[in-house]
């Protein structure tokens, strides 16, 4: 599994008819899923993302997690996260997970999200969706799991 993780001010996911999730301060995941992920990816990156010491001190050093300063999450799934460009103009998606297992895998995500922190937002799986978010920093990690070579 791949996720992409950004610091933000805010974040928000926008449907054609609604907003899906909003959040304040706090942290925008993207969430790749590889054909060959399991629970067990799932569960190595919630912990990742929550032992991230990315948030800035009292001494602006990066030393605090998302829940130290009480931020918020807002998980994307996001297929192009397994995009390869290497060959040709057209990227392939050949290494991402069929829908069903993406899905299953990135509803599992959010559970164990949802176990550390009551209020999670997500987008929704499968759906053209935009996506407003303020960088704060920029801060960007991109986090594999542990499989990931």
């Amino acid at each position: 599994m791949r996720a992409l993780v950004q610091r933000v001010i805010e974040a928000s996911v926008v449907l054609p008819e609604k907003v899906a999730g909003e959040i304040g301060r706090g942290l925008l995941v993207y969430l790749g899923v590889k054909d060959s992920d399991d629970l067990s990816d799932a569960d190595y990156l919630v912990a990742k993302v929550f032992g991230l010491r990315i948030f800035e001190d009292g001494h602006g050093k990066m030393n605090w997690t998302l829940t130290q300063v009480g931020g918020s999450l807002l998980v994307v799934s996001q297929v192009t996260l397994y995009g390869d460009c290497r060959k040709g103009h057209r990227p392939s998606f050949s290494s991402a997970a069929r829908p069903e297992k993406a899905n299953y895998l990135y509803q599992y995500f959010i559970e164990g999200c949802r176990r550390k922190l009551p209020r999670v937002e997500t987008g929704v799986f499968r759906e053209m969706m935009r996506i407003q978010s303020i960088n704060d920093g920029p801060v960007t990690f991109l986090l594999e799991s542990s499989k990931e070579s």
